[in-house]
């Protein structure tokens, strides 16, 4: 489980097609400290640690990702110096700072348009039409792994404000009009949901 507080930028070194595809990604954690097959949210997906190299300055790891993962995710679109959010796990005793992300990322959201607003950036996201439902005013949304609040809500549309720190510390410094972003909904939103389908369902059915 992640939290969706970026802790650093990396940067795809390598993208080696072998049935699935290996990610090679530099960064500057210390990668001896990641053990082989731990977890790691680059740009929100998930990934398992296969391989890794590097000193307390940095170094990279290696992470492999199926067929099923390019396709529902931006992975696919990964080129050798794309810029990405990476987030190590959430540890038990950890600071929950943003909201609880499990890394199994929905789909591909759109940025539709960038707004400066203040010292922040008012940016505007178009879901696809199957997860709208399950983003809310006020509730929280993972984007590219990052934790941030829903300003409003119009359709399949909705509005976020990216502040100046996290501009600085994640790749959303770069966000333009047209980008595609991964998406992860609120798991509370997506169980309120699917409990509210199920009595429905029970009084449809003549349950209580």
């Amino acid at each position: 489980m992640f939290t969706g507080i970026v802790t650093d930028i990396g940067t795809v070194a390598a993208v080696e097609p072998r049935g699935d595809t290996r990610f090679v990604i530099t960064s500057g954690i210390d990668v001896r400290r990641i053990d082989i097959g731990a977890s790691i949210a680059c740009d929100g997906v998930c990934l398992t640690v296969v391989e890794r190299e590097g000193d307390g300055g940095g170094g990279w790891f290696a992470a492999d990702a199926s067929a099923e993962t390019l396709a529902r995710t931006t992975l696919g679109e990964w080129r050798p110096g794309r810029r990405i959010n990476l987030e190590r796990p959430l540890r038990v005793g950890d600071e929950l700072g943003g909201h609880i992300v499990s890394g199994h990322v929905d789909g591909v959201a759109e940025v539709v348009s960038v707004t400066p607003e203040g010292e922040s950036l008012r940016v505007r996201i178009r879901a696809p039409r199957a997860l709208a439902r399950f983003i809310a005013e006020k509730g929280s949304v993972a984007l590219n792994g990052t934790s941030l609040t829903v300003n409003e809500v119009d359709g399949t549309e909705f509005g976020v404000n990216v502040i100046p720190h996290t501009r600085a510390v994640t790749t959303w410094g770069d966000i333009a009009a047209g980008a595609r972003v991964n998406i992860e909904v609120d798991l509370l939103a997506r169980y309120v949901a699917r409990l509210a389908e199920t009595a429905s369902w029970a009084r449809a059915q003549g349950g209580d």
